[in-house]
């Protein structure tokens, strides 16, 4: 059996061109597609910087940046004032599109898999993440004797 790691990166880069591909085709990167989705679940407009705090564990500013700058001109987003985000009559339009094949995306990245199966790998795999981030440094290397 391969190890957890081989798999997680095998799984991402699965799940990061497949996405990828599907998005493609309605104009968006993935960060793009997420922008829009952060700005979509905010209760009135989305701050440029709610975005930021939202997606930092899944891209850096500058990318984040340029995936806002995208949605703008792309007429996903507008800004309604300075430093704010709301999505336009025709990014919402065009999101539930978008909304339809990302469905049918997660239905096919799941085939097989029962819902407290996909429960139990996300539980784990925060568990592992979380382990790792509240450690203190690197695991000591075992001390040799001679």
């Amino acid at each position: 059996m391969k190890p957890i790691g081989y798999w997680l990166n095998r799984t991402d880069q699965a799940l990061t061109h497949s996405m990828g591909e599907m998005l493609g085709r309605f104009g968006l990167t993935r960060t793009a597609w997420q922008v829009l989705n952060v700005v979509r679940d905010a209760p009135d407009t989305a701050a440029d910087s709610d975005v930021r705090a939202a997606l930092a564990a899944n891209a850096d500013v500058a990318v984040l940046d340029a995936a806002i700058r995208s949605v703008l001109a792309d007429g996903w987003a507008e800004r309604p004032a300075p430093g704010r985000l709301a999505l336009t009559s025709g990014g919402i339009r065009r999101l539930g599109e978008v909304a339809e094949c990302v469905d049918a995306f997660r239905e096919q990245c799941t085939a097989g898999i029962s819902p407290e199966e996909y429960r139990t790998a996300v539980l784990v795999l925060e568990r592992m993440t979380r382990n790792l981030e509240a450690s203190p440094g690197p695991i000591p290397r075992p001390s040799s004797r001679p």
